[in-house]
């Protein structure tokens, strides 16, 4: 990596909820919606954020424990995620943003040559409509959601099947993220990685082993310059899921 972010051109994967974009309040109304249909109350903004990460399966069923019921089937849960995307996608944007300071460092990064794709385990077609409705679109050359590969984040292969798609390999990348995931799937694809520190992650930033902790998405490039120098990782060992 050169010792700024300008010259060669590099890539950068980024995750979606959480990193880029506030996307919390639109899935605590669609997992709400669901739950009221349930019989059950509502939860906290806050509750749903820790639940996020792990896919819209995950999601359901962090957010619709069995509360001392036998769990449902496959066939229920089969049923309980359709029923949660078609809540959702009918409000993907209605409340999402991007993070201050996101479209204007994407901007400085375009610019100085980074080549910039999504790596989320929102499905893909959901990642998309969110990138155009607020757009972002225009920034990524690709978007590999979870439904998009055989694998998905902490899996290497979700990481290294978007680079594909860019023309790109690992070696030539570093990953920006929020979650244990992301750190996870990093390590295990053999990247750099960028952690976030005001996302949606169960485990404190300072803890995830990121080789850079950032506090607004604006410190990026100078993140990623003092990465390029051999700067100094983060405290703490990688966290598990």
């Amino acid at each position: 990596m050169p010792d700024n972010i300008e010259g060669a051109p590099r890539n950068l994967l980024f995750d979606l909820d959480g990193t880029l974009v506030d996307s919390a309040p639109d899935l605590a109304g669609a997992l709400n919606r669901l739950r009221a249909e349930q019989g059950l109350a509502a939860l906290a903004i806050a509750e749903v954020k820790a639940m996020v990460g792990d896919g819209v399966a995950k999601l359901v069923e962090r957010g619709l424990p069995p509360s001392g019921k036998a769990a449902p089937g496959p066939g229920d849960r089969e049923r309980l995620v359709r029923r949660f995307l078609e809540i959702y996608e009918a409000r993907l944007t209605a409340e999402t943003r991007p993070y201050p300071g996101v479209v204007e460092t994407l901007e400085v990064l375009a610019a100085a040559g980074w080549r910039l794709g999504v790596c989320t385990n929102k499905p893909e077609a959901a990642s998309r409509e969110i990138l155009a409705d607020l757009g972002l679109e225009r920034f990524f050359a690709t978007v590999g959601g979870g439904d998009s590969f055989a694998e998905r984040k902490p899996a290497a292969g979700h990481l290294l099947a978007t680079l594909a798609r860019m023309g790109a390999t690992a070696g030539s990348a570093v990953m920006v993220g929020d979650s244990p995931n992301d750190v996870l799937s990093a390590r295990n694809a053999g990247l750099p990685v960028v952690v976030v520190g005001y996302g949606y992650s169960r485990v404190p930033p300072t803890e995830l082993g990121a080789d850079a902790l950032i506090e607004r998405f604006a410190e990026l490039p100078a993140a990623l310059a003092a990465l390029a120098r051999g700067g100094p990782r983060s405290p703490g060992p990688a966290a598990g899921p």
